[in-house]
């Protein structure tokens, strides 16, 4: 990646984010965290080169579904420690993401595109209010790291049986006795 490729904005105290943002249209990696941002915009669709957005420590209660317009989004995908509930089904089009960071926030389900994201090598959703997982879990056959620590876990589902590249699984500070349900 270019560093002229990259739009740093850490930690700028924003509170919006400047609308000269989504002109920066070759930009690869563009980082938001820690800005206190209450919304994005949906011109975010128009950093068609982006491959890393961060997006994290922000009051966010929802994202735009132009994040599934972003298809170079390969790299990473930081969305922790936000107000999230959910996120828009088009964020199923994001299939070579290879990370994705939804930890720290209010989800009690892991949405139902984060199942089609099948490049995900490690996913994050740890610090939530997950009850369960789906079953579609099982179509993330890339899937090397699944952390899902201090959740309301108390069963998975079986197909994570199926995850044969699976190295790595973080379920502490769940109920315990966690475990994959009985065929």
């Amino acid at each position: 990646m270019r560093p002229d490729a990259t739009l740093n904005l850490w930690k700028k105290q924003l509170g919006t984010a400047p609308a000269w943002v989504w002109e920066r249209t070759d930009v690869e990696a563009l980082v938001l965290a820690d800005n206190s941002l209450t919304s994005i915009s949906d011109e975010i669709g128009a950093l068609k080169r982006l491959r890393m957005l961060d997006l994290g420590h922000n009051q966010l209660t929802q994202v735009p579904s132009a994040l599934g317009e972003l298809e170079a989004l390969t790299d990473f995908l930081y969305l922790h420690d936000n107000q999230l509930t959910q996120l828009p089904a088009r964020l199923q089009n994001l299939t070579a993401l290879r990370y994705l960071n939804v930890s720290e926030n209010k989800f009690e389900a892991l949405p139902q595109c984060v199942c089609a994201m099948i490049g995900l090598i490690e996913l994050r959703a740890s610090d939530n209010l997950l009850t369960a997982l789906p079953e579609s879990i099982g179509r993330l056959a890339r899937l090397r790291e699944l952390h899902l620590r201090n959740n309301q876990l108390t069963a998975l589902p079986e197909s994570i049986g199926t995850l044969k590249e699976l190295r790595q699984i973080d379920l502490r500070g769940n109920p315990s006795g966690v475990c994959p349900k009985a065929p």
